[in-house]
This record gives C-alpha cells, structure tokens and sequence, in this order.
C-alpha cells in the first residue's frame, strides 16, 4: 500500500469514496464539474495535501485531505487538521484508516505540525471509536454555521 498526493485522476474515485456511507450519500453528487474546480483549487494551495492510499494493483482505496493552519496561539504553533478521512467500502477493516492516520501524523511532524486534529460528525459512532483507539482525545466541542 501506497500514500501519495492525489491527482485530477483520482477524483472521481474520491468522490466516490466520499460519496459512500449515509451522510455523503445526501450531500455528494459524483459526476459533478465541481469537484474538480475545487481539486485545481487545493491542488494549487501548498498548505493542503489531498492524498490517496493505493493498494498494490494501483487501485485508490483510500484518502484524506490535511490542511496546515499556521496561529498565534500556543506559541505560534502550526496544526495540522485531517478532514474526509474515506476508506473504500470493500477495504475497511483491514488496518487502512490507521495506516493512513499515522502516515498523516507523520507528514504533520514533517511539516512542523505541533498538534493534528479532526472533527467528525456526531452520528459516526463508530469513527469516534477508531479515532480514539488511535490515540485522539474528545477535547472540543465542535460547531458549524451554514452559510
């Protein structure tokens, strides 16, 4: 299994992938000209890495997207945040998520990243699980205002 940076060819895997659970059922439309406006846009901002894990046949079976967010707080420290943490439904339970989280706190330690955090809707029960077996701390509370 491979970790690299995604390309415009993946997308429509991504999507896919983003697109496959009950939650992202409602809000993805694969096919959309969207995703790949928005693939040029992260793809060009050197503070976001959208990545891919492959399997051994070159197959995408996995992403998920860091961002680093340099602040002042904590003494200028930069974070690293992990979103769209996907694994392909036929490769979950195999130890993937967990590969591809350490590989991202790994790029974060790479990167000067002080901390790595993630939300996760509060429905996945389940991902609350796993996170927390990886060593991730319910610390906040997180909020969204639709705009």
């Amino acid at each position: 299994m491979k970790i690299r940076k995604a390309t415009t060819a993946d997308v429509d895997a991504i999507v896919a992938m983003l697109a496959d659970d009950p939650l992202g059922a409602q809000r993805e439309a694969p096919g959309d000209p969207a995703y790949l406006a928005a693939f040029e846009v992260i793809d060009a901002d050197p503070h976001q890495y959208l990545a891919v894990a492959e399997d051994d046949a070159g197959e995408v079976v996995g992403t998920l997207q860091l961002t680093f967010v340099s602040g002042l707080s904590r003494k200028g420290m930069t974070r690293a945040i992990v979103e769209a943490v996907r694994v392909r439904s036929d490769q979950r339970g195999n130890g993937l998520g967990g590969h591809m989280l350490e590989w991202a706190a790994d790029e974060a330690r790479a990167r000067g990243c002080g901390i790595i955090q993630l939300t996760t809707d509060a429905s996945r029960v389940d991902a609350h699980r796993f996170y927390e077996r990886l060593g991730y701390t319910a610390s906040h509370v997180g909020m969204k205002l639709p705009l």
